[in-house]
């Protein structure tokens, strides 16, 4: 279920709940909200960027254990495994 943020319109203030902004999980099939749930005022979806971070699980050693290789290039059309 994603998670979005909410934030109040530039022209109004806010109460302590939204002033700020707040994050709500919601599903894709549910309307967005367009009023805070405490008090009322006019509020509206933000944008937010997302970050993917790389995995420390081990995933470079489980790829290598597949067969897969990563290629160095050397030159012009000269390139070296790299494990």
């Amino acid at each position: 279920m994603p998670i979005y943020r909410y934030e109040p319109r530039e022209e109004e203030a806010g109460c302590d709940h939204c002033r700020d902004g707040f994050d709500l999980a919601q599903s894709l099939s549910e309307k967005s909200l367009d009023r805070c749930p405490e008090c009322g005022v006019a509020i509206r979806k933000a944008v937010v960027a997302i970050r993917v971070g790389r995995s420390q699980s081990g995933l470079d050693h489980r790829a290598k254990a597949a067969g897969f290789t990563k290629l160095k290039r050397l030159g012009k059309g000269e390139y070296e495994k790299q494990y």
